[in-house]
């Protein structure tokens, strides 16, 4: 087991934890979320893919209907409309209340890197040089992940998975770690954890395969951790 700043490869197959063939995946529309449900669908994994018109992320009822039946989810949400210190802890409530009531007991948040630690544990955001006229976002991204360590029950365990820096969109996920292996893989993964760096990139693709990996066969407890391409780090 790894955590926010950590700097090893996972190597999900030595996993003992069965693998949940049920996702339900919040936020699906978006790049992430489109590549997470790409990724699952690839595996075998039953995937049910929630958009903004199937129900409230921030209403805790609206969840519990959304994941019933499921065994594991991913939100990856963002309101372009909302206040981002209110929206992200209120998403993180609704998940923290509504998944138990479904009886899902893994979820897997995208988070930010942002409020991730560098490497001598100073937060992204605050090393020279980074951008703070997003610093509000910032902020409330990182008060969604301490909601949901305060709100979330014994029953859910939960993780929160960001790039180490942030995506590359160009890139071209290698083959050779392709993410439609399946559902219980064996392959070298294409991503490590590692501590934030503002430099790095990592296509949403390997990305979905941390994501799914650790919604299927969990090693991060309570944590949030970086991703980054497993030759970077």
């Amino acid at each position: 087991m790894t955590n926010s700043n950590g700097n090893s490869s996972r190597n999900s197959s030595t996993s003992s934890a069965p693998t949940p063939t049920r996702l339900v995946v919040f936020g699906a529309t978006g790049r992430v979320g489109r590549a997470v449900v790409a990724a699952a669908r690839a595996r075998g994994i039953e995937v049910t893919a929630v958009g903004r018109a199937d129900g409230e992320v921030t209403s805790a009822a609206d969840v519990a209907r959304l994941a019933a039946g499921h065994d594991a989810a991913v939100v990856s949400v963002y309101d372009a409309q909302a206040v981002p210190g209110e929206f992200f802890p209120a998403v993180a409530r609704a998940m923290a209340a509504g998944l138990p009531q479904a009886g899902v007991r893994r979820l897997v948040s995208v988070g930010l890197a942002s409020v991730l630690p560098t490497a001598d544990g100073t937060p992204l955001m605050d090393t020279p040089g980074y951008p703070q006229e997003w610093r509000e976002f910032y902020v409330g991204h990182g008060a969604g992940t301490e909601a949901l360590r305060a709100a979330a029950p014994g029953a859910l365990d939960w993780a929160v998975l960001s790039p180490a820096g942030d995506f590359d969109h160009d890139g071209t996920h290698d083959s050779t770690h392709d993410s439609t292996r399946t559902a219980t893989p064996t392959a070298t993964p294409a991503y490590a954890y590692a501590p934030a760096d503002a430099g790095g990139r990592i296509t949403p693709a390997a990305f979905a395969e941390a994501v799914l990996d650790e919604a299927t066969a969990p090693t991060l407890h309570a944590v949030h951790a970086g991703v980054a391409p497993a030759a970077a780090a």
